[in-house]
C-alpha cells in the first residue's frame, strides 16, 4: 500500500509541475542535474560530429554535468532529428542540426514525421563552414570563369555526398545562377564522392572545406572559389563565388543547437548563455578554426529568424531545380 501511495505521489508531483508555474520554475532553476545528450544526426567523423565534439567537453565544464555525443545517423539526418523532436522537454536531449535537417529537408521529404519549424526551439548557431568548388586534374580550369567556359564546351559531372545535401544544393544554385548545366552524381556519403573525384571518375564537387582542404594543399584538387560570403582564412588566396564572377551567390553551411519545443525558457536562456561563452573562448574558436569553421554564437531569436530565412531560400532553390526525393 505504501508503495502504491508513493508512486501516486510522485505522479502527482510530476503532473503538478506541468501546470504549476512555481514548480516548473523550480525545476528549471535546478537544471542541469544530470547528463546532457547532444544528438548528432550523422555518423562519427562527419563535419557535424566534429563540431559537436569540439564544443561538448567545454560545455560540460561550464555546466558541471557530462555532455555526451549520440550519433543517430540515417534518412538524411531525419532519424536523429526526429528522435530529439519527440524527446522529453526537459533540456537534457539536444540536437546539433545543420542546414539539411532544419532548413532543407522539409522541402525535400514530403512524409516527415516531425516539423523542424514547430518541433524545435533554437538555442544558437554554433558555426558556419563554407563549401569550396573544386575540380580534378582532368578539368582545364583554374578559375570560375574558365570553369564556365569548360561547361560551354563539354559535359561535366559533379559529385555530392547525397541528393538534397548542401553539396548538391550548392551546385544546383550555381547552375541556376549561371544558366549552365552539370551532371549530378550522388554518392552515399562525402567520402565516397571525394574518392571518385580524386580518382578522376567525376569532374567537380562543391566540397565541405574541412574535407577537401588536405587535397587542395597537396595539389590533387584545384580550388576555384569558396561559397561563403567571405574568403576563408584557411584558403585566403581563393576568391568567393561573388568575387569570381557569380553575383549574389552565397552558401554558408551552418550547424546549430536546438532543443525540443516546449523546453522551459529559463533552460533555453541558460544553454544559450553557456554555449555562447564557450564559443567565444579562444580555445574553442581555435578548435573550430582547425575544422574550417567559424563560430557564430547568436541569440535564440536571431538564430530562429535566420533558420526561417534559410528554409524559405532553399525551398525556392529546390522548387526551381525541380529536385524531388522518394
Amino acid at each position: 500500500m505504501l508503495c502504491k501511495i508513493s508512486r501516486r505521489a510522485v505522479a502527482a508531483v510530476a503532473l503538478a509541475a506541468t501546470f504549476v508555474p512555481g514548480l516548473a520554475s523550480a525545476q528549471s532553476e535546478s537544471w542541469p542535474a544530470k547528463t546532457i545528450t547532444m544528438v548528432v544526426p550523422f555518423g562519427a567523423g562527419s563535419v557535424t560530429d566534429l563540431l559537436a565534439r569540439a564544443v561538448a567537453p567545454r560545455l560540460s565544464q561550464a555546466l558541471g554535468q557530462p555532455v555526451l555525443i549520440d550519433n543517430k545517423a540515417g534518412a538524411d539526418g531525419n532519424i536523429g532529428a526526429g528522435f530529439v523532436a519527440t524527446a522529453p522537454k526537459d533540456g537534457y536531449t539536444l540536437l546539433v542540426g545543420p542546414a539539411s535537417t532544419n532548413a532543407i529537408n522539409p522541402s525535400l521529404h514530403k512524409n516527415m514525421k516531425f516539423d523542424p519549424q514547430k518541433d524545435f526551439a533554437p538555442i544558437t548557431n554554433l558555426a558556419t563552414v563554407t563549401n569550396v568548388l573544386v575540380v580534378g586534374s582532368q578539368v582545364p580550369a583554374r578559375s570560375v570563369k574558365e570553369f564556365i567556359a569548360v561547361l560551354d564546351k563539354k559535359s561535366v559531372s559533379y559529385a555530392s555526398g547525397g541528393a538534397g545535401g548542401s553539396q548538391h544544393l550548392s551546385a544546383e544554385l550555381f547552375k541556376s545562377m549561371t544558366k549552365k548545366d552539370m551532371l549530378h552524381v550522388p554518392y552515399k556519403g562525402g567520402s565516397a564522392a571525394l574518392s571518385d573525384l580524386l580518382g578522376g571518375r567525376v569532374d567537380a564537387m562543391f566540397c565541405n572545406l574541412p574535407v577537401c582542404l588536405p587535397h587542395i594543399r597537396s595539389g590533387k584538387l584545384t580550388a576555384l572559389a569558396v561559397t561563403g560570403a567571405r574568403r576563408s582564412t584557411l584558403l585566403p588566396e581563393v576568391p568567393t563565388m561573388i568575387e569570381a564572377g557569380v553575383p549574389n551567390y552565397v552558401v554558408d553551411g551552418w550547424f546549430g543547437l536546438f532543443a525540443p519545443a516546449g523546453v522551459p525558457p529559463q533552460v533555453i536562456a541558460r544553454l544559450n548563455t553557456e554555449v555562447v561563452r564557450v564559443l567565444k573562448d579562444p580555445t574553442t574558436a581555435a578548435a573550430l578554426h582547425a575544422q574550417g569553421a567559424e563560430a557564430v554564437a547568436d541569440s535564440p531569436q536571431e538564430f530562429g529568424a535566420f533558420v526561417s530565412n534559410e528554409r524559405e531560400r532553399w525551398a525556392k532553390v529546390i522548387r526551381d531545380a525541380h529536385i524531388t526525393l522518394e
